[in-house]
């Protein structure tokens, strides 16, 4: 997630605390000082001349996306998930985190043909102002005010309180909550990996984290009918996960 302004090295505010449990807290307390070097590798968000060419290929003005790093999109995630959209022209793409890869995958399925894109984000105030940012660029997507509630299937943390989608996804890109909810929060997302359709690929960001090496291991062993391979492009690392056809 991310805004048009520069922001600061750790995420927004994320929940009430009555959501967030001792035991997530204490979780919490002792990934910090192993998460930290990784915190501290993604705070450069990708050089300027990636960023320029990702704003060249997608035919976007020069002052179209914030500046990039910490927790926000880099530019070799960006770069990957449109290299993905233009190669797989997915119909229906679903994110978890709102922000600059909103921005980016919108204009990537234009040029890809078309597509729909749903993003959930627990921020209500941002929601309203990413879709002002997307029409300010003349894109358009479903992005939606979900707010965090108690993990389902029997992950930690918090996630975000989405309806029923139906099956036939094609991509799920998952770049929220943030970990300091939970170092393995994101773990969640996999709530809709039955609704992938055959060949559908999964995005994790952040892959290199600890927390997010936890996940993986934990998806593989949950779903054996998605291939899940790590990609080491960009400043943190990728999890790709391609659902069998």
């Amino acid at each position: 997630m991310t805004s048009r302004e520069q922001t600061g090295f750790m995420p927004k505010d994320h929940a009430s605390d009555a959501h967030v449990t001792w035991r997530d807290r204490l979780t919490l307390a002792l990934f910090a000082p192993i998460t930290a070097p990784f915190l501290l590798k993604s705070l450069r968000g990708g050089s300027k001349a990636e960023k320029e060419r990702l704003l060249s290929r997608l035919d976007l003005p020069e002052d179209a996306l914030p500046n990039l790093g910490s927790w926000k999109a880099d530019t070799g995630f960006l770069h990957l998930i449109v290299d993905t959209i233009l190669e797989k022209q997915p119909a229906r793409v679903v994110e978890f985190g709102c922000g600059a890869s909103s921005l980016v995958m919108a204009k990537a399925l234009q040029k890809a043909g078309g597509g729909q894109l749903t993003s959930f984000d627990q921020h209500e105030d941002f929601v309203a102002k990413t879709r002002e940012w997307l029409g300010g660029h003349g894109l358009a997507a479903d992005i939606t005010y979900a707010p965090l509630t108690p993990s389902p299937n029997g992950w930690p943390g918090l996630f975000y309180d989405i309806p029923a989608l139906e099956p036939g996804i094609d991509l799920i890109v998952v770049d929220g909550p943030p970990w300091t909810i939970h170092p393995m929060t994101r773990g969640a997302a996999d709530q809709l990996f039955d609704r992938l359709a055959p060949g559908g690929m999964v995005l994790l960001d952040d892959a290199a984290r600890p927390g997010e090496r936890l996940v993986a291991r934990r998806w593989k062993k949950r779903h054996p009918d998605i291939d899940f391979t790590y990609w080491g492009g960009g400043e943190k690392g990728t999890l790709i996960g391609i659902k069998a056809g």
